[in-house]
């Protein structure tokens, strides 16, 4: 019989399989009638309540500290349908690879744990190629003929970059293409981009790809929080990137411990070496299971469905009903804005004059925290928080510009 450490050797140096998933057909369960009182019924338990949990109205956003989003039905059927049945990993992962690559305009792809866990798969399976022995060396690069560097513009150089390094590979910073000319040399691996800080560095995305371009050097961008708009899914494979990474439990609503990696063919099937079932490797941690994948995989096709300009209108309608609400009190101003770039939704700023309302912000937002139901919203400065109601459920808005009324009009001096 075979040792758990062979089969897991066999795994990794056996080929990538395939197979047949779900098609286009309603989920089901062998056996269970998807209609029946017994599958729709509630949870019987109410198991935040039970641990003593504090639940709240999200009036902040997709924050990965409040749990990211609420996945929606059709993802919890499909997480739900794949627990009850075995598959190979490998095969369900072809398979979903194959969807999402063509939903992406991608060459390939994989769901991953995050896009953190993305880009160092990413970076791994471009340093180690389909070298087994590689993939075992990893993070321990010298002496190994692998590169050690990864080019990134120093506005684009955040906490999150720490996926990078964890190959092994430092940061080298650049500001001008100029710089980037000089940087590049035969330890270059990876030229990396950040869509969020996109507007904070000197060089933009085309010239960022052309450069890598010129110099036969692969390229990546991190878009982990940067939809919508839903046209970004597959703005920078068709600019040529060579990979692409997102959070998948953002605005996509899938799973908040899964992701996407999507890119270059050779790049992604590389980077599979480096995942479970495979051990021995740097992305053993990662692990997806599939429910997960199955989970993400809908979640993408409902979200790139999605009717956006319907969908817009009501955080448009939600912010300008909170709008209306808080601005009749004596001293407070309000701005509805956009970012640009990630968490690209309308936001609401709400301000107000010391001079007239005694009341701090974080004073302000624990008086929300505290109430029933209790409410999270954004902070800003020491008398302003900002307000998003994208990921709120149906008439929460009035709730969250009731409150809001309240507490303001209360600290009126």
């Amino acid at each position: 019989m075979l040792s758990r450490r062979n089969v897991i050797k066999h795994l990794s140096s056996a080929p990538l399989v395939g197979g047949a998933l779900i098609g286009g057909a309603p989920l089901a369960v062998a056996g269970v009638d998807s209609d029946s009182s017994e599958t729709a019924a509630a949870p019987k338990r109410d198991l935040f309540k039970e641990l003593g949990v504090r639940t709240f109205i999200n009036a902040a956003g997709t924050l990965t500290y409040m749990t990211g989003s609420l996945m929606q039905d059709e993802v919890l059927d499909a997480i739900n349908y794949g627990a009850k049945e075995f598959c190979l990993l490998d095969e369900l992962q072809d398979k979903v690879g194959l969807k999402i690559a063509q939903m992406t305009h991608a060459e390939s792809a994989v769901v991953t744990s995050g896009a953190f866990s993305a880009m160092t798969l990413g970076l791994a399976g471009i340093l180690t190629g389909m070298d087994q022995k590689k993939v075992e060396m990893l993070p321990h690069l010298a002496g190994t003929g692998m590169k050690t560097e990864v080019i990134c513009q120093k506005a684009h150089d955040i906490v999150y970059n720490h996926a990078l390094t964890n190959t092994g590979c430092k940061i080298i910073q650049v500001e001008t293409a100029e710089d980037v000319e000089k940087a590049i040399n035969e330890r270059t691996a990876l030229m990396h981009f950040l869509h969020i800080e996109a507007d904070k560095g000197k060089i933009m995305h085309e010239e960022w790809v052309a450069l890598g371009k010129k110099h036969n050097i692969p390229t990546s961008i991190d878009i982990a929080a940067d939809v919508p708009p839903v046209q970004n899914l597959w703005r920078f494979n068709d600019m040529g990137f060579s990979f692409v990474v997102i959070s998948g439990g953002k605005a996509m609503r899938g799973p908040q411990s899964a992701g996407l990696l999507m890119g270059k063919k050779d790049i992604v099937s590389a980077a599979r070496l480096h995942m479970p079932p495979r051990g021995f490797n740097i992305g053993r941690g990662m692990k997806v299971n599939k429910e997960e994948i199955l989970g993400m995989y809908v979640a993408l096709e409902k979200f790139i469905n999605e009717d956006h300009d319907k969908l817009w209108k009501t955080w448009e309608d939600g912010v300008a009903h909170i709008d209306n609400s808080v601005k009749t009190v004596s001293g407070v101003q309000t701005e509805v804005r956009v970012p640009p770039l990630g968490n690209h939704t309308p936001t609401l700023k709400i301000s107000w004059d010391p001079a007239k309302l005694k009341i701090a912000s974080k004073d302000l937002q624990e008086a929300l925290r505290k109430g029933d139901p209790s409410i999270e919203v954004g902070g800003g400065g020491p008398n302003n928080i900002n307000v998003t109601v994208w990921m709120m459920k149906p008439g929460q808005e009035k709730i969250v510009a009731k409150r809001l009324k309240e507490e303001l009009s209360k600290a009126t001096a």
